[in-house]
């Protein structure tokens, strides 16, 4: 995973942390090859949270310390209503439930997924914010998922297990681009839950719950490179979806606010 600030930069996305069920941890071994010219990465874990941080100055304690908060209050929900880990179909929830609950159960009825499919994204999002006041440049990576704050051009590299495109094809993203959730979903690598066989379903939106739900959705939807039409078309008809790609064997799809470029 290569993470810079200048213009030609590149991102690794890789399969996410998105869950239908309990949450397990598998280790992020790409992040030993990070080069984070121009920010200061640092690793935040506390259970199965398991982020990369990227900012103008060490915020790890920071981003700890709203993981914990996000975590109790969602480890307290989970704990009272076990049908929100483990549901994969949309679950309503309290108006008083926490806040991130919320986002998330928003975010799956939307996509027609299970909540915990959000959760990735979710988080994401929540620490990048926090530490926004104290970085103009924020990144966080929680297993694949990634949220962008700043004002500078970036690209990130679509990685697709073994799919001949892997590598190399980047989705670029402009200055005024951000605040922005890039998020994917895989039915080939990774831990997490996939219905689809997908080599990487990656999406664009505003908020980083919403990416991450629908890009588990737009993934179940594909068994094959005649399904990408149809499940893109899908994915960018969701409201406050920017755009989609993806990537099924040799054959790449794209629509809606996307820009790819090639690598190499």
């Amino acid at each position: 995973m290569g993470l810079h600030q200048s213009d030609d930069s590149l991102m690794r996305v890789y399969p996410p942390d998105c869950y239908h069920g309990p949450m397990v941890w598998e280790p992020r071994t790409y992040r030993h090859v990070v080069d984070a010219s121009g920010l200061v990465a640092s690793a935040v874990t506390l259970g199965e949270t398991d982020l990369q941080v990227l900012t103008r100055r060490d915020l790890s304690d920071d981003a700890l310390r709203t993981v914990e908060i996000l975590r109790y209050d969602l480890q307290r929900y989970l704990a009272l209503h076990p049908r929100f880990a483990e549901s994969y179909v949309p679950v309503a929830v309290e108006a008083d439930a926490p806040e991130m609950v919320r986002a998330m159960a928003t975010a799956a009825e939307a996509a027609g997924c299970g909540p915990m499919a959000a959760v990735a994204g979710a988080i994401a999002e929540r620490v990048a914010r926090a530490l926004e006041p104290s970085s103009a440049e924020v990144i966080v990576e929680n297993g694949g998922d990634i949220f962008l704050i700043g004002h500078a051009p970036r690209r990130v590299l679509l990685v697709a297990g073994d799919s001949p495109l892997s590598g190399r094809v980047a989705l670029a993203l402009d200055a005024d681009a951000c605040p922005v959730a890039v998020c994917t979903s895989s039915g080939k690598v990774g831990h997490s839950v996939s219905l689809g066989s997908a080599h990487a379903a990656t999406v664009i939106a505003t908020d980083g719950a919403l990416a991450d739900a629908v890009a588990t959705a737009l993934g179940n939807r594909v068994h094959g490179q005649d399904d990408l039409e149809r499940a893109l078309a899908w994915a960018c008809g969701v409201p406050g979806i920017r755009g989609a790609v993806v990537i099924a064997g040799d054959a790449i799809g794209a629509r809606g606010d996307v820009r790819l470029e090639p690598v190499g």
